[in-house]
């Protein structure tokens, strides 16, 4: 006899019975696993973009691995010599290198390449081709692979061979690039003749003129000689440098060997340009490995097997590995922070999830319980129940985060969006076997006025008050980067994921997480006595709903814990997270107008035009026009150090000074007559000296100073090498002023740098005054109209174009998005873990609003009721958070240095300025604000929608709601 199938399976019928719970369910896993599986692979696109960014951007004759090797060893006959030059040998050992190459490290077929060229430079004779100093240009003889493919001919046809090519070779053809032709004056048909070994001067006949298909591709970059002639300069000591031109020949490569006729020293080399494609910053270790074992390991020496036992392998790649690991360095960690605190108050959004849906099914698991359910059978079919649901929305969100964020490695998405579904999926059952492990009918009141703290609760406090502590001081004391310095100059490949992973390690990351997470159990603990407190004072008033709603709020359940923990894990990480994109742009303002001045610089190498400064006085959005006259080589006390040095008119440009925060100072102190002397001196900050600093020999200024000299604003590092003494500054007209220094300011808008020198341009002679820039400040300046102003003939830079250079970077631009995806999702967690906490005490306070009905409440007082019972939670919430925001800004800005993010570039000079972290106001108030209008809006809300209802059904016993 068959067993009897259930007339309603369990599954089927709890989710029919539930259906909004469980598309809610679904929605919430839904989300929660797409923005969790979107994390890593956008991360692993903008790392992988910036790291091919930075390939990009640095030179091709840094990033192509070089193989060089000279020709056949001089035992061999010249027949062996000839033939290891030929197209056939180097394209056999070509194929032979590539195949040594190890993975992830990838060749680039269309931009690599071989051949044989000259070490030496070869002395032209021929008398037309440009000579600067008198001395004959030199040419660099190169038979390179793939000129076809890789250039288009301008003119002629490509260089070719008749016959064997060999030693003896008296004439060959060759080509030249657009460049070399237009610089060195060649034309197609053109006889250049170079050196020979022991016989006549090989002839190279130029037929064919081509142009690069791609300029700065590896092919042509790697050896720019080959593509552009450059001006040499000899080492000799002399006011005139001699000079001469280098260029280069392209011979076809079946002409190789005759370069052993030549004494040009010639070379065998094969050039690998990496594949972009094939880069990937987290095979970061692997591919300086792979290098490392080119450069000096087990590659060399096959290599050395098949090409020479001599050949070398060059490549600076591993350099910009290196600086490219340094920046990311610096930029995880930050990420991490915002990663972590999303990632915990998302969690705690499920918990609270599980938990609503334990609570609304707490007398029917109870009832079965009671009936003999095993708590086993009981927690496997919550599970499974759960399960039917979220695993398919898991699955969804997997799908919906490959669609959103197509790039990066799927195993990190599968993997965090199937964590994430089995915290969807063990939620319920794990809630609910807490919760029934004893068989009960009736639950006690679980109030924090009844329920006290347990040993274990405080033992777990304490470890996360301990854990907390370390986490702070370990990122005060260490920083977001502090690994970055040794990645520089370890050497060691491992070093460049693992200094990383050491900076931004998860204790480090959790710094402001666990800050929340102490606040909200210390609150937790102590907000509901000033409640209980402030509930006596308040049931002497009129009225019952304040001291009611003062006691139900002292009297809250210790389920708060949760919403507490995520609004201030929230709170904080949205506060932490301001900070950090509000400190990001200030620094990049900041650097922007260190590195201009103003809002707009206009400047010129020369004089500027007479009209241009009222010119660009009147164009739209100028506020003040300030004119400088700027000279660069000044020399103080004629001697070979410049001092950049500027001539100002004192007014306006102290009130420039004081508009723009660059070292402020008073306009008179620069004035002749007015200015202080030695004990007037003034220093950074506005503090004044006694008059005791002494310049080089000794005399301070007040010591018989010269009337005519100059009061001069000075850098600090000017003013410690001259002091206050008067001293004469040759400029560059080859005049000479005396100066004495007056002011001292670490900072000033005319230059950027750390020496300078500023004096009233109303004391120079005519050529020093006469005005070669501008510094422009306003609002929203429009730079068409101020560059069609200007014309050709000035330079024109605006604080807008130069900010966005900051933010070029797709390694930066991509973390500052994910941090602000990352605390915008923390901030919408927040606001769903409010109104789950709302949602579970709905139909008790619904109850409460009926019972209180039938005594005589109003629905206005109802409305007040619940406002007031949710305001002092709420309140503690945002003004916690605010608060804890605050506290984890203040504690953890001595370690966090947003310098990486916000400004440095990889391989680049690093802009003026550093960007440190400080409390930005509007991060911390808006958040706590609208956690207040949130909560208060809803209990509002809710009241209004009870009102509408009738009490009936919410007074009937036994209904479960």
């Amino acid at each position: 006899m068959g067993v009897e199938r259930p007339v309603a399976p369990w599954i089927r019928t709890r989710l029919r019975a539930a259906p909004g719970a469980a598309v809610a369910l679904a929605l919430l896993v839904t989300a929660s696993v797409c923005l969790a599986a979107s994390f890593p692979r956008a991360v692993d696109r903008y790392e992988d973009a910036g790291l091919r960014r930075a390939v990009a951007d640095a030179t091709a004759s840094r990033t192509s691995v070089q193989v060089s090797a000279p020709p056949p060893k001089l035992g061999a006959t010249q027949g062996e010599r000839e033939a290891g030059l030929r197209p056939a040998a180097l394209r056999e050992q070509y194929e032979g290198i590539l195949d040594v190459v190890e993975r992830p490290l990838a060749a680039d077929p269309a931009q690599s390449t071989y051949g044989v060229r000259t070490t030496k430079p070869l002395e032209a004779a021929e008398k037309w081709l440009p000579r600067p100093s008198g001395l004959p240009a030199q040419m660099v003889l190169a038979a390179h692979e793939g000129l076809a493919e890789h250039a288009r001919l301008r003119a002629g046809r490509l260089p070719r061979t008749d016959g064997t090519v060999t030693a003896a070779a008296p004439e060959l053809e060759a080509a030249v690039t657009t460049e070399t032709a237009e610089r060195l004056r060649i034309k197609v048909g053109s006889v250049i003749h170079v050196p020979a070994v022991e016989r006549a001067p090989l002839a190279v006949r130029i037929t064919g003129i081509v142009a690069p298909r791609d300029h700065e591709g590896a092919y042509w970059a790697t050896q720019p000689v080959l593509r552009t002639p450059s001006l040499r300069q000899l080492p000799t000591q002399g006011p005139e440098p001699s000079t001469y031109w280098l260029g280069a020949l392209l011979l076809a490569p079946e002409a190789a060997p005759a370069l052993l006729g030549t004494p040009g020293a010639p070379a065998r080399y094969w050039q690998l340009a990496p594949a972009a494609s094939a880069l990937a910053a987290n095979d970061l270790s692997r591919l300086a490995g792979a290098i490392a074992a080119l450069e000096s390991g087990p590659g060399l020496l096959k290599v050395r097997a098949f090409t020479d036992p001599v050949a070398d392998v060059s490549t600076e790649l591993d350099d910009v590995l290196t600086s490219y690991a340094e920046l990311r360095s610096g930029i995880r960690p930050l990420v991490a922070v915002a990663a972590f605190g999303s990632a915990t108050v998302a969690v705690v959004v499920l918990l609270m999830a599980g938990g609503l849906a334990a609570d609304r099914r707490r007398s029917e698991l109870a009832l079965l319980r009671a009936r003999g359910v095993s708590l086993r059978g009981l927690t496997a079919r919550l599970f499974a129940e759960t399960a039917v649901v979220a695993i398919p929305a898991a699955a969804l969100g997997l799908g919906a985060a490959l669609l959103a964020v197509p790039y990066g490695r799927l195993s990190y998405a599968a993997w965090t969006a199937a964590a994430v579904a089995l915290l969807a999926c063990g939620m319920l059952p794990v809630r609910a076997w807490i919760t029934h492990r004893a068989v009960r009918v009736h639950g006690a009141r679980e109030d924090l006025a009844s329920v006290r703290p347990s040993r274990r609760r405080t033992v777990v406090e304490l470890t996360l008050l301990v854990l907390a502590s370390a986490a702070v001081f370990a990122l005060r004391s260490r920083g977001t980067s502090g690994g970055s310095a040794g990645v520089a100059d370890s050497g060691d490949p491992a070093d460049l994921n693992a200094s990383a992973s050491a900076s931004g390690d998860q204790l480090v990351a959790l710094a402001p997480v666990l800050i929340g997470v102490i606040a909200a159990l210390v609150l937790v603990r102590l907000y509901p006595l000033p409640l209980r407190r402030l509930a006596r004072p308040a049931g002497r008033l009129r009225g019952a709903v304040g001291h009611l709603s003062l006691a139900r709020a002292g009297r809250t359940s210790v389920s708060t814990v949760l919403p507490l923990l995520a609004l201030l894990t929230a709170l904080t990480t949205a506060a932490f997270g301001g900070s950090v994109l509000a400190g990001i742009t200030d620094a990049r303002d900041r650097a922007a107008l260190l590195s201009l001045g103003a809002d707009a610089r206009v400047e010129t190498m020369g004089a500027l035009p007479a009209a241009l400064p009222a010119q660009l006085r009147s164009a739209p959005g100028v506020r003040e026009a300030t004119t400088l006259s700027i000279g660069y080589e000044a020399k103080p006390e004629a001697g070979v150090e410049t001092v950049p040095l500027a001539g100002v008119e004192p007014d306006g440009y102290a009130r420039l000074a004081q508009r723009t925060h660059l070292g402020a100072f008073p306009a008179g102190a620069l004035k002749a007559g007015t200015a202080t002397g030695a004990g007037g001196s003034t220093a950074e900050g506005g503090s004044t000296g006694t008059g005791g600093s002494t310049g080089a020999g000794g005399a301070t200024a007040g010591d018989g100073a010269d009337e005519s000299a100059l009061p001069a604003l000075a850098s600090p590092t000017v003013a410690d090498r001259f002091g206050t003494r008067p001293f004469p500054v040759r400029l560059e007209d080859r005049s000479t002023i005396s100066v004495r220094i007056t002011v001292v300011r670490e900072l000033t808008p005319a230059v950027s740098g750390t020496e300078f020198l500023v004096v009233d341009r109303a004391r120079l002679a005519a050529v020093p005054a006469r005005p070669t820039a501008l510094l422009l400040t306003g609002d929203h300046l429009d730079a068409g109209a101020l560059r069609k102003a200007a014309g050709t003939a000035a330079d024109v830079r605006l604080r807008s174009d130069e900010r966005a250079q900051y933010v070029d970077s797709p390694l930066q631009s991509g973390a500052e998005h994910v941090y602000t995806v990352a605390v915008a999702a923390g901030s919408g967690y927040a606001v769903l873990a409010l109104l789950l906490a709302l949602i579970r005490a709905a139909p008790e306070r619904a109850a409460l609003l009926a019972r209180l009905r039938t005594m005589g409440l109003t629905r206005s007082q109802g409305r007040r009721l619940l406002v007031l019972e949710a305001l002092p939670q709420a309140l503690l919430a945002a003004v916690g958070g605010a608060l804890t925001g605050w506290a984890a800004v203040r504690l953890l800005a001595p370690g966090v240095d947003l310098t990486a993010v916000a400004l440095a570039t990889p391989g680049g000079a690093p802009p003026p300025g550093t960007a440190a972290l400080h409390a930005d106001p509007a991060s911390l108030l808006l958040p706590a604000l609208a956690v207040l209008l949130v909560a208060t809006g809803i209990a509002a809300a809710q009241a209004w929608w009870t009102g509408r209802r009738g009490s009936v059904r919410e007074l009937r016993a036994g209904d479960a709601r």
